[in-house]
């Protein structure tokens, strides 16, 4: 069996990010950048006042002095003048400084009468200025190419000047829940049947990772039905089915796919839940053959297919995030397979993370994987670990699921 590491990169090693498309600024959120996105101007274009008050020169800014208030600047308005000796104007959060001037009184440390401002406190030179390209600067990378865009993204480019944005196409998921014995939420479910989770649950994942998924009708037992229901997948970016990898008489994604032309690449990982884990590609389309089983099947994607959608939608696919936390009870010595555990996280006054798994951790149990906080890892041959310990954990936060 191939370890979890080798596994996904060789998951991740043929996957090329999508094209690119050109979408609205209003639509761009959670994109990814397909290529550096530069400033279409200077912000600010001009000096800026950043409080409410007086532009004047900060030779005359000393307490005490009485200036002569020569004109206005409401912001949007500037004044058109030269700031001379003895003079200042009045201006606002916004305003223009204008020419001569190079020093703001505030406000509340003025005294105005009539068309006069007395300074009760004295100046500084370019204090309360904000400077022309203060923030950024015409042609300036704004953001980089592979960047998922969010909510301050958009409002910098949207600043920078930019209606529109270049950004990776969403790749399409193609989703194929295989077994005679699902059946879709709602539908009629057959003699010893079960409601289907695993197609919703992988569709929900694929528009996480930034993916459009495509489910497919559910694929009987039947090698002609889910060779035929493959067909659909032509043209996808990535294949996802469920069920029909491990070596029962019904399972039959390899054998039925075989006769589409699927190529495998590997077909068993070192992974718990899971295990029966198929890669390959059917013809142009890139395949993941998930376990049926519904923990196993969350996991798998949240291991593997969640970072291969990320790399199609042209982020790197890097690894999950891990973060450390101390055992909340003993766990035994791990097998040969790396474990991931559902687990419940807490918080210590002190700010320790507290981890503690489920004593259940079969994996048709979904409702405890919908409970969990977080992931234990625990690598093969791990032993055994008393309360207290340090162990490393997903959290499954983190990862917008």
């Amino acid at each position: 069996m191939l370890s979890v590491a080798e596994a996904r990169a060789r998951i991740l090693a043929p996957l090329r990010a999508t094209p690119a498309e050109v979408v609205p600024l209003a639509e761009g959120w959670q994109r990814v950048t397909a290529a550096p996105v530069l400033a279409r101007l200077t912000q600010p274009p001009r000096a800026l006042s950043a409080m409410d008050g007086y532009a004047l020169r900060a030779a005359d800014g000393t307490q005490g002095t009485t200036l002569r208030v020569v004109g206005r600047a409401p912001a949007g308005h500037p004044w058109d003048g030269r700031v001379g000796p003895g003079e200042a104007v009045r201006l606002f959060t916004g305003s223009v400084i204008p020419e001569g001037a190079d020093a703001i009184l505030l406000q509340e440390d003025a005294t105005a009468e009539g068309d006069t401002v007395t300074l009760r406190e004295a100046v500084q030179a370019g204090r309360w200025i904000r400077q022309a390209g203060q923030d950024f600067a015409t042609d300036q990378v704004l953001v980089p190419a592979g960047r998922r865009l969010g909510a301050r993204d958009i409002g910098l480019l949207a600043a920078g000047n930019h209606p529109w944005l270049q950004v990776h196409r969403r790749p399409r998921v193609a989703i194929l829940a295989t077994g005679d014995e699902i059946a879709l939420p709602g539908d009629p479910i057959p003699p010893g049947g079960i409601v289907s989770s695993n197609a919703h649950a992988l569709a929900a994942l694929v528009r996480a990772a930034g993916g459009e998924p495509v489910v497919l009708p559910i694929a009987p037992d039947d090698r002609a039905t889910l060779a035929a229901a493959a067909d659909a997948a032509r043209g996808m970016d990535l294949l996802v089915t469920s069920g029909g990898a491990s070596v029962g008489d019904h399972d039959l994604v390899r054998s039925a796919l075989g006769e589409r032309g699927l190529e495998i690449d590997f077909w068993t990982v070192a992974i718990r839940p899971g295990k029966p884990l198929i890669h390959g590609r059917l013809g142009e389309v890139p395949m993941i053959g998930l376990p049926g089983n519904p923990v196993s099947a969350m996991v798998c994607g949240i291991v593997f297919l969640l970072p291969a959608v990320q790399r199609l939608a042209g982020l790197e696919g890097a690894p999950l995030p891990v973060t450390q936390a101390v055992l909340g009870a003993a766990l035994p010595a791990n097998d040969r397979r790396f474990d991931h555990l559902r687990a419940t996280l807490a918080t210590e006054p002190d700010g320790t993370l507290v981890v503690t798994a489920f004593p259940a951790q079969d994996s048709s149990m979904l409702r405890l994987l919908a409970q969990a906080d977080a992931l234990i890892l625990r690598e093969p041959q791990a032993p055994a670990l008393p309360a207290g310990a340090t162990v490393q954990v997903i959290r499954l936060d983190t990862l917008g699921l």
